[in-house]
């Protein structure tokens, strides 16, 4: 392996429709949160659901086609996990995890539907 590389790949499902920011310098940023799931069983042989919540950005003109996806939709997205950190306004300091995207399928489109 000759290159060490910050990947990711997920899919999932939007918590919330993106909220898209438009910035004076023409960027554009839609951002989300995206739900993962994974199905065990646990020691006594019941199901269980892992539920993990990703923030995820995706910047410019991948953003516009964001725009019109609402809550539930699936996605298969590409990306980077980011680190930031903030201060909270309380001299506290707080830091995130973020999925910067560099590309993503939507998926489940509502098929036409078939006349016979």
């Amino acid at each position: 392996m000759n290159h060490l590389r910050n990947k990711v790949n997920l899919m999932g499902r939007l918590g919330t429709a993106p909220e898209i920011m438009n910035f004076e310098s023409g960027k554009k940023l839609a951002r989300f949160s995206l739900a993962t799931n994974e199905r065990y069983k646990d020691k006594n042989g019941e199901w269980q659901d892992d539920v993990q919540w990703h923030n995820v950005n995706v910047w410019g003109k991948m953003a516009d086609r964001l725009e019109k996806l609402d809550k539930g939709q699936e996605l298969l997205l590409e990306g980077k996990i980011s680190y930031q950190s903030y201060d909270n306004g309380k001299g506290e300091k707080k830091y995130s995890t973020i999925i910067e995207v560099s590309d993503f399928l939507i998926l489940n489109k509502t098929a036409p539907e078939v006349k016979q």
